[in-house]
Parts: C-alpha cells; structure tokens; sequence
C-alpha cells in the first residue's frame, strides 16, 4: 500500500527557488519596482483584508519535472488575487499552483531579446528536451486571464486577454492604454524619467485615465502643494502687514499676531 507521504507533492519549500540564471537588463529590477509600488493602494482598496500577493522573477510551478525548474516559469511580474502575501509566517520561495490553485490574474513579461521567447506558442508534445513556450504555458496550463509582453527597445506593451480559452490581442483604447477591468486600472506606457533614466515605462492608470503615482512622487506633490501653501499664507501676511492697526481691528484681527 502507497502511503500518504509518497502521494504528497512538494510545496515551495521543497522546490528550488532559481534556476540559476540571472537577470538580462538592468532596467527589469526599477521597472518592477515602479508598477508594483504605483499599483499597491489599488490592491489595498480590492484587498483590505491584504489577500493578495506579488512576484517579481518569481518561479510559477505549474507541473513536475526533472529537474524540478524545468516545470516553472518565472515572469518578471505577476499578481494573484485572494491568496495571502505569506505561508505559515514566511515569504513564499515560489508560487505552487498545485499547492493553491488560483492562477495569476496578470503576468508581465519584460522583452530582453526578440520577443520570441515571450510568444514561443510550442506545447509539451512538440517541445525539445521538455521545453515548452512561455506563451503556452500562460495561455493552456497556468490559464492566466491577461498577459503582458512589454518591449522597452520598442516603446509598447502587447496585451492578451483569455477569451474561451485563447488569447486574444487587445486592442487599445482611446487613450493607448489596456483596461485591466477586474483591477479597474489601465496598463500603458509613460514616457518620462525615472530611476535615474529617460525610458518608455510600463505603469498603471486608473479607469479615468489618471496616472498612478509611486510613493516618492505623492511625496514630491504633497511638498509642492505644502510650499504652494505656505507662499500663499506669507503673501497674505505681507498684505495685512501694510494696513493700519484700526483697520486690522475692524477686520477682526489683533495687530500684534502678525508680528
């Protein structure tokens, strides 16, 4: 008789967390940063409970092979809906599908080459030496309702939606930006400066097409409107200054404050 232990399959904890490459280009590591930083009161507000989580080139297992890597894809950013951020008080090594079961709602994916690794559409009874095209994965084994495959070389971002089990192409709308409804929030590109570059970056917008700011650009507009304010009192300072005492007393105020 088999027993249970031997029909249990490995959890995160079990399965490498690398498969031993590195990151192509370094402007994966601040892209990640921006659309994950911009994009969390967005989550806190779908999530106050904090049932959610993020990866970043994180592994995705999906099915076993050996070796055990072979059977994960690692999309350099993903989200996951009402799961919790963490397993038993520590951060999950990896996402194990058949451990949780929830696909991710979104994956993006940062093109370094061609793009062709990204739309490689070849499923496992085609695929050489047991590889199998990221395109196939996200679309038939891990069934991820949006995919992103955004080209910084090229300034765009190519959307796919799951649509009776395939992916269709989204087409943009009227302000170039990808509607992500279930988020409520929008997926473009931001031509600006960020990180210490001038670059097309992938960010979030909201459904009324406002841009969502990172935590450091909300501090730069609240220093600005706190200066703004701050002028504004000191101009009405100085004009209260040139009137007489009588006529700061017959506006109600006490000469001696302003000193």
């Amino acid at each position: 008789m088999t027993s249970l232990s031997a029909l249990t399959l490995p959890d995160h904890t079990q399965l490498p967390d690398s498969d031993g490459t590195f990151v192509k280009n370094l402007q994966e590591h601040p892209q990640s940063i921006l659309i994950t930083d911009s994009i969390k009161p967005v989550l806190e507000q779908l999530h106050p409970d904090g049932q959610y989580c993020i990866g970043q080139d994180s592994g995705i297992y999906w099915r076993l092979t050996d070796p055990p890597e072979k059977g994960a894809e690692a999309p350099d950013w993903f989200y996951i809906p009402n799961v919790p951020p963490t397993l038993n008080g520590k951060m999950r090594r990896s996402y194990v599908l058949w451990k949780e079961y929830v696909a991710p709602l979104i994956v993006i994916e940062f093109v370094s080459g061609d793009g062709s690794e990204e739309r490689n559409n070849t499923p496992p009874s085609q695929g050489e030496g047991g590889n199998v095209g990221k395109f196939w994965v996200y679309e038939q084994a891990i069934r991820v309702p949006y995919y992103g495959i955004y080209e910084v070389a090229k300034a765009q971002v190519e959307v796919y939606h799951l649509v009776d089990n395939t992916y269709q192409l989204m087409q943009p709308n009227e302000r170039e930006h990808y509607p992500i409804a279930p988020m409520g929030v929008e997926l473009g590109i931001w031509q600006g400066f960020y990180q210490n570059a001038e670059l097309p970056w992938l960010r979030w917008w909201d459904a009324q097409g406002n841009l969502l700011l990172t935590g450091e650009e909300r501090a730069v507009i609240e220093r600005e409107r706190a200066e703004v304010e701050r002028q504004k009192r000191e101009r009405i300072v100085e004009k209260l200054r040139s009137l007489s005492a009588d006529q700061l007393n017959a506006l109600g105020i006490d000469p001696e404050m302003l000193d």
